[in-house]
C-alpha cells in the first residue's frame, strides 16, 4: 500500500526524497520504496522519519482497517 501520508508530509516540509534520506541515514531509493509501498521500514527507521518530519507514528504509518 502506498504511503501517501509520508509523501505529503515530506513535500509539506519542502524536502526531496534525497534530503529526507540523508536526514535519517538511508538511501533515496529506500524512501522511494517506502512511499511506493514496496518496503516495510523497521520501527527504528519509522521513528527517525517521524522525528525528521515532526510527525507521530500514527500520523505517518497508521492505516485504518477497512
Amino acid at each position: 500500500m502506498k504511503n501517501l501520508k509520508l509523501k505529503a508530509a515530506r513535500a509539506g516540509r519542502d524536502l526531496s526524497q534525497q534530503q529526507l534520506a540523508e536526514a535519517v541515514g538511508v538511501s533515496r531509493q529506500t524512501i522511494n520504496a517506502i512511499e511506493k509501498g514496496d518496503y516495510n521500514p523497521t520501527i527504528k527507521l519509522c521513528l527517525a522519519i517521524c522525528r525528521a518530519l515532526g510527525c507521530t507514528l500514527d500520523e505517518l504509518f497508521w492505516t485504518e482497517e477497512e
